[in-house]
Formats: structure tokens, sequence, C-alpha cells
């Protein structure tokens, strides 16, 4: 997968709420590519070592661990987006609310 591009700003910015929320969800996306890019290189680590004929058991004890502390990170990074999310959320009822 290619990097994503962001938007050139000028020196002066000028969002108004509706450019703050899209920005924030756009974070959240890239946060969660982020996320998926890493569980990938994960699962390609898990693969190189089983696929590995001269692999110990030991071996395959030690990519477990670093992969288990690797993905609780990763959990733990998604239950912070999932709590950014819904404040996001919250702001888009807020402005729905405003608008009324």
């Amino acid at each position: 997968m290619g990097m994503p591009e962001i938007p050139d700003f000028k020196p002066k910015i000028d969002l108004d709420r509706e450019d703050v929320i899209n920005l924030l969800l756009a974070s959240i996306a890239l946060e969660e590519l982020s996320l998926a890019h890493i569980m990938n290189a994960e699962g390609e680590k898990i693969q190189k070592v089983v696929g590995n004929k001269h692999a110990t058991i030991d071996d395959l004890f030690d990519i477990n661990r670093s992969v288990e502390r690797t993905l609780r990170n990763v959990i733990k990074k998604e239950m912070l987006l999932q709590f950014k999310l819904e404040d996001t959320i919250d702001l888009i009822d807020d402005d729905d609310k405003d608008e009324m």
C-alpha cells in the first residue's frame, strides 16, 4: 500500500467546524490504516518463522511473545481511537442540534 497524501495547507489556516470534524475523521482513518499495516507485518513475522524448517519451539514461543506484545499495544491504540471517534461523533451531533 502507498503512503496517504495529506492536503497542502496554507500558512494561514482557516477551518470551520465541518473542516475540523473532517480532519478528525481523516486522522482516525489514517491511524487505523497504520495499525492495519502493523498487524500485517506481525502476520508476516509469524509466517516467516512458521515457514522456516529449522525453527525451534523456542523460536515459536519467542515470536508468539513478540507478536502478543505488539497486538496488545495495537488493541490499546484501537481503544483510544474508539474514544476519539465517539468524541467526534458527539461533535457532529452537537453540530446537527445547532442547525435545528
